[in-house]
């Protein structure tokens, strides 16, 4: 069954996400189908898509380093929660430069992995990027420091209170 707009507004399995991954891999065509599919205004489309991008290798989601900015803004703009988790994901997993650091989007990671009203899912990976960006400039760990120092770990699932203290004791990555 070929991968149409049609099928990805339907909600698929783990093994659904998986077939549209194998599809688009078959296919060698990475960039286009994100082009096509990831910043579609239907957000079921969009999830369904960012889905099977999720199963890719890190050398196949290297060709999308060239959308790296308009995944950036699909993470910042997107209304659904899903999107936003699943494009933070593949953003994570994707090579960041010093000299095409964000700073309005280390600002949304520094926001929203203090935002009690996140899921758990969305505050880690903000957490992981704003780490990530933080290592370009010492200024920008120190404030990314005191952030985690003042957010209050009842207030948090158990997985983003390990990953803080993970941080904060210097042993992540």
């Amino acid at each position: 069954m070929p991968i149409t707009r049609e099928r990805l507004q339907q909600t698929f399995s783990e093994g659904g996400a998986r077939e549209i991954y194998q599809e688009v891999k078959a296919l060698g065509d990475f960039r286009g189908f994100t082009r096509r599919y990831v910043f579609d205004a239907d957000h079921r489309v969009a999830r369904s898509a960012l889905w099977g991008l999720t199963k890719a290798s890190d050398r196949e989601l290297a060709e999308l380093q060239v959308l790296l900015d308009a995944l950036t803004d699909l993470a910042m703009q997107t209304g659904n929660t899903s999107v936003r988790r699943l494009t933070l994901s593949i953003i994570e997993r994707m090579k960041m430069q010093e000299h095409t650091l964000r700073t309005d989007f280390l600002d949304f990671c520094l926001e929203h992995m203090a935002s009690v009203g996140e899921p758990p899912g969305v505050q880690a990976l903000c957490m992981k990027l704003a780490f990530r960006m933080c290592q370009f400039y010492p200024e920008l760990s120190d404030e990314l420091r005191r952030t985690l120092e003042s957010m209050d770990a009842d207030s948090y699932k158990p997985a983003v209170v390990s990953l803080t203290k993970k941080i904060l004791s210097g042993k992540y990555r």
